[in-house]
């Protein structure tokens, strides 16, 4: 694999500046639906690190964070086995806490059904899911997304903290697979 992103990136699908953009709405729609309640961020590693970091710059009410890692992939290119596993767990009590999940992305709705019930039994005093990208098109789970940043077609997507192979997450943008690198 190149070490460059060029050699892969089919078009940008989400600039710099709009993902920015719609990253400070959420971050202003948080704060204000949890002003006086002190939220708890659950990032879902590792996709999530990226718009996690831009999201509690801007929000302006006092929260904490936390994060969980959980696989729902085997060793081939990223077809999702069905099983979900998880391979870090967080440390925090959510019991009576206001927690919020935060997600990259959710396509099957498979992992975040799951992540989503395992965090209810714990009994938070309130459970919602902000994500980037709703891959609408690919859902096979209703999981209820609180806040979405962007809905998006069913295309391989990379960047903003998204890996290709576990590289390119880094990119500030949302980039789509060239569709003759896709997995046959």
């Amino acid at each position: 694999m190149s070490t460059t992103y060029d050699s892969y990136l089919g078009e940008v699908l989400l600039d710099e500046a709009t993902v920015r953009q719609r990253v400070q709405e959420l971050a202003r729609r948080i704060s204000d639906d949890y002003r006086g309640k002190e939220p708890l961020l659950v990032c879902i590693l590792k996709g999530g690190i990226v718009f996690l970091v831009d999201l509690i710059k801007g929000i302006d009410t006092p929260n904490s964070i936390d994060f969980m890692s959980v696989s729902s992939y085997g060793a081939g290119v990223r077809e999702s086995t069905g099983a979900v596993r998880i391979i870090m767990d967080m440390e925090q009590d959510i019991g009576g806490r206001h927690v919020l999940i935060v997600e990259d992305i959710v396509d099957s709705g498979r992992t975040l059904h799951y992540i989503f019930n395992l965090l209810q039994a714990r009994n938070p005093a309130s459970l919602r899911i902000c994500a980037l990208l709703n891959k609408y098109e690919r859902r096979e789970v209703d999981v209820p997304l609180d806040y979405i940043g962007f809905d998006i077609p069913n295309k391989f997507v990379f960047g903003y903290g998204l890996d290709l192979d576990e590289k390119f997450r880094g990119l500030p943008f949302v980039g789509v697979l060239k569709t003759e690198l896709l997995p046959k």
